[in-house]
């Protein structure tokens, strides 16, 4: 960890009240990036965190309670289900240290490794898999996980240590 100053991107985060965040990581295909973008999370007051595609990319930080959106890798192979910028993120204790649930896309042609990324986070970072859709998601998904985030951030904001 370096001891420079915040970017003017950490200043804001730390300084905006959100009702919760969304950190979510998108391959080049972009299916998540479009998901995450038909949820409108911005207004719900939700704010919306990518992590870094390129690991020579700035890592994200976040300092404030997030549900993770994730894609499943490996082609059916469990072991390789959780995208390796995920696990980097993640492997940040500080960053783990927000997450306060997850959702996973799949496809359902893996079988049992449908979602599995969400239920490998899940276990791992001991915060509940909320929600799993399949690919892009469909309206009825968007409208789900918008819906059920709302909810869950509200009924969370009341036990959470307000953050300064």
């Amino acid at each position: 960890m370096s001891n420079t100053a915040p970017s003017r991107s950490d200043q804001l985060r730390s300084e905006t009240r959100h009702a919760g965040a969304v950190v979510y990581f998108s391959s080049t295909s972009e299916n998540t990036t479009r998901f995450v973008e038909s949820c409108r999370f911005d207004e719900l007051n939700i704010a919306t965190y990518r992590i870094p595609l390129r690991a020579g990319d700035e890592p994200l930080a976040i300092r404030e309670p997030y549900v993770l959106i994730v894609p499943t890798y490996g082609g059916g192979v469990v072991a390789k289900a959780v995208p390796p910028q995920v696990k980097r993120f993640l492997n940040d204790p500080d960053n783990r240290a927000w997450i306060r649930g997850v959702i996973a896309s799949g496809n359902t042609n893996f079988g049992e490794a449908y979602g599995a990324a969400g239920r490998i986070v899940s276990a791992k970072c001991k915060v509940p898999l909320l929600f799993t859709f399949e690919l892009m998601g469909t309206p009825e998904d968007v409208r789900k996980t918008r819906d059920g985030l709302a909810r869950f951030f509200a009924q969370r904001q009341s036990h959470e240590p307000h953050q300064h």
